[in-house]
């Protein structure tokens, strides 16, 4: 009995060392990964990664901007149905357990035990949560016993359905999405609310693997694991075993959602803005703040510029001949393989890639370029159709059009009415921009800065610097009107010469037809944009004092004062153009252009407004008899409306008698200018409704001619035109607002004297500026009279003369 006695206490005595020895270590080696444990507490202020959505004003979604797309969604927000699927999937204990699993932890043991190199196991929720937002993907002992703490630690300080939250928004669920919301709107284009039981099966079956679970190129895995997380819905209790049935007869039914500016036709606007917002607020919060940007664009207004921008480019480049085929390919075989392997623009919809199968007399066989599967491969049906022969016209008889040859890779676009009859086409050479803005505001309704933007992305309305031409003369006869002179004061076109300084040739500008016409009054100088009464008017008033107005305006920031300047040899862009057209219209007041109305942060503050205004008595509590509420508008005055108004009457002569008469078409009222360079390296045609602002440019991006006699009445301004006619179509035709001060008052068109004739028209005098109502015998008509050496003293103090 003693021996056993003994036996038995040394037994003990051994278990009870061991035991803390055991403790010991367990507790030193619990001490030890610990030490270096990352803070579990910043989950409680954890903003994951959120994608930028921008917004056209209307509310359809342009464009999102992100490295990881996702929506961050409250747990209230997602529906229970989600949450049993991802729970049976997973975790089917996740709402019982204390962070571990304990199958798993022997599991892993038993592994490793076994000399595994890597460690197995299912992982809790929780341990996914700590081991996605606090440890690394290693898969190791080590990291699983830090897991495994840190588990017990995120259990003991949050509820389950915050780990649950930061779970379902921070997994990756494949194509790029992470969260259950980014999934279900990519997916299937639908909300987490809208999910069905297939549906939200299928996206409970990704978080393990979901490359191995692709819907389309493991289709067949991704809908037997889908099934089998249905399985355990109704295993665990959360389906009835006839909707699971149900469900798992369901195909995937996957069709994920396509986005893209090209929607829109609105590839430059949309990178305009993300540009503006990452030079706002830097790549960070633009690719992982959440912003939501409402822009200022209009949808159907886009598709109306591109529209008029693209056919006014293809006109001017078909008129200069078929180039050639783009690249030939072998059609010995099947010709839609290579033929899909060919990059297509993606924004010149509806034209296609297409390749020459054979040709006849009159038309030719072509084959269009097939399109792809969703899974990326190319589809096996062949669409075969016919370049008809009014579709081959503009190639210029035979010579051209018998370059092409069987194999040759061209574009083509369908004729309207006529299936399976295509027109060749060609990718334009020439350049060209296009923008559309509220001239009160400021607000850009469309851009388009070329003719794809998936060619090239140099925006031509932003940042192709060029020279505005005659479009700068409003500014020129805009200051002399805003300093003493009216629309009937007297200028010379005659031929002037201009001393450079020594050593230098005289400068002698030329008109474009080349002759001189004599006296003329200021609103003829710009309806027949003569550039001698321009450049005489513009010594006459001063340089320093006409870029004043040009800095004013926006057009130039630190413009050089050369009379040269004032035939618009300075370089500036398309959109700032139109900004300072703006505000002829609108009265003469400062406004900044802008493609965002407004910025909401991920919290749904707003951190930008466009709009400066404030609304006095807009915050009133309640009605008590007090004034209505006004809003208070500070925008500088950068312009005497009643200037503006004058300039913006002679611009309308522009479009009734001038240079700009094709706009005429339009039918409504309309004021502009066109602007043609030397060698017509550049045309523009610049103009106006009373609501909207159009500015239209054409230019090789490399200046070059556009041809000898090019002008921008024939090139720029039926852009305008047709850009007109689409988006004022259902618009009533509004003349322009008269201020108060000004006098309409009839006077002969040529003489701008006092006339109710034929020939007079109704001009807009300054009070104290109008014609005198009688004149001495033989004083009827225009004369030139001698400068006075103190002439540019005098400009501004009276009402103009004849110069």
């Amino acid at each position: 009995m003693r021996l056993i006695a003994r036996f038995i206490g040394f037994l003990f005595a051994t278990t009870a060392l061991l035991f803390v020895v055991g403790a010991g270590v367990a507790g030193l080696l619990l001490y030890q990964y610990t030490q270096d444990l990352p803070d579990y507490s910043q989950l409680k202020t954890y903003e994951p990664p959120i994608m930028t959505r921008v917004h056209a004003s209307d509310g359809s979604l342009v464009a999102e901007y992100a490295r990881e797309r996702r929506l961050y969604l409250p747990i209230s927000a997602i529906p229970p149905l989600v949450k049993e699927a991802f729970i049976s999937a997973e975790d089917k204990h996740f709402y019982t357990h204390a962070g571990i699993d304990p199958e798993g932890i022997v599991r892993a043991l038993i592994v490793l035990g076994q000399g595994g190199r890597r460690v197995q196991g299912a992982s809790t929720i929780t341990q996914q949560v700590a081991k996605n937002f606090l440890l690394t993907n290693e898969r190791s002992f080590e990291r699983k016993i830090r897991e495994a703490i840190l588990s017990f630690r995120i259990e003991s300080a949050y509820t389950k359905d915050k780990i649950l939250e930061l779970y379902l928004n921070e997994i990756y669920l494949g194509l790029g999405n992470y969260g259950v919301a980014a999934a279900a709107l990519n997916y299937y284009g639908k909300s987490v609310h809208e999910l069905t039981v297939a549906q939200a099966a299928y996206l409970a079956a990704l978080p393990k693997a979901p490359s191995n679970y692709h819907p389309f190129q493991n289709r067949e895995r991704a809908i037997e694991r889908r099934n089998w997380v249905i399985d355990r819905m109704v295993e665990n209790g959360h389906l009835a075993r006839d909707v699971g049935e149900k469900a798992k007869a369901e195909p995937l039914g996957v069709n994920p959602r396509v986005l893209s500016p090209n929607d829109f036709a609105a590839g430059f606007f949309a990178e305009e803005v993300r540009r503006e917002l990452g030079e706002r607020y830097g790549e960070k919060k633009l690719y992982e703040g959440g912003l939501s940007v409402r822009t200022t664009l209009d949808p159907k207004m886009q598709l109306m510029a591109r529209r008029a921008l693209v056919d006014g480019l293809v006109r001017y480049d078909e008129a200069h001949g078929f180039r050639g085929p783009m690249r030939h390919i072998d059609i010995s075989h099947d010709w839609g393989v290579p033929l899909a392997e060919i990059p297509a623009l993606g924004d010149v919809a509806p034209w296609r890639l297409a390749v020459i199968l054979d040709l006849a007399d009159q038309s030719a066989r072509i084959g269009l370029q097939p399109r792809r599967e969703k899974s990326g491969e190319v589809e096996r049906e062949r669409e075969v159709a016919t370049l008809t022969n009014a579709g081959l016209k503009w190639t210029r008889g035979t010579g051209s059009r018998a370059s092409l040859v069987p194999g040759d890779v061209v574009y083509a676009e369908p004729l309207d009415g006529k299936p399976g009859q295509y027109r060749l086409r060609q990718i334009p050479e020439v350049g060209g921009a296009i923008v559309a803005m509220d001239p009160h505001t400021g607000r850009v309704f469309a851009m388009v800065g070329g003719f794809s933007f998936d060619q090239s992305e140099f925006n031509r309305a932003t940042q192709a610097y060029r020279q505005p031409g005659s479009s700068f003369k409003p500014i020129v006869y805009a200051t002399a009107l805003d300093n003493g002179y009216t629309p009937s004061s007297i200028v010379i076109d005659a031929p002037i010469e201009i001393d450079q300084g020594p050593g230098l040739p005289p400068w002698r500008p030329d008109n474009f037809e080349g002759k001189s016409s004599g006296p003329h009054t200021l609103r003829y100088g710009i309806e027949h944009s003569v550039n001698q009464m321009t450049v005489r008017l513009a010594r006459d008033v001063g340089m320093p004092l006409i870029a004043e107005y040009a800095k004013r305006f926006g057009i130039y920031d630190d413009p050089p004062i050369y009379l040269a300047m004032s035939l618009g040899s300075g370089e500036t862009t398309l959109l700032r153009m139109t900004t300072a057209y703006s505000m002829l219209c609108n009265g003469g007041k400062r406004i900044k252009s802008t493609f965002i109305d407004r910025i909401q942060d991920r919290s749904g503050h707003t951190i930008y407004r466009h709009d400066e205004r404030t609304c006095q008595g807009c915050d009133a509590p309640s009605w008590q008899n007090q004034a209505e509420p006004r809003l208070i508008d500070r925008r500088e005055q950068v312009l005497d409306p009643l200037t503006a108004y004058q300039i913006t009457s002679i611009m309308e002569g522009v479009v009734q008698r001038g240079t700009g008469q094709r706009v005429k078409a339009v039918g409504k009222h309309l004021a502009g200018k066109t602007g043609t360079t030397n060698e017509a390296k550049d045309l523009w045609f610049i103009g106006f409704s009373p609501d909207l602002a159009v500015g239209v440019f054409v230019g090789y991006d490399q200046p070059r001619s556009l041809g000898g006699s090019a002008q921008a009445s024939q090139f720029a301004a039926p852009i305008f035109r047709d850009f007109m006619t689409m988006a004022l179509k259902d618009k009533p035709d509004v003349p322009f607002r008269v201020p108060p001060g000004i006098k309409l008052i009839s006077v002969n068109a040529k003489s701008g004297l006092r006339s109710t004739g034929q020939g007079s028209i109704l001009e807009a005098f300054k009070p104290g500026t109008a014609p005198p109502d009688t004149y001495a015998a033989g004083d009827s008509s225009p004369r030139a009279q001698a400068i006075q050496p103190d002439a540019d003293r005098l400009v501004g103090t009276g009402t103009g003369g004849l110069y």
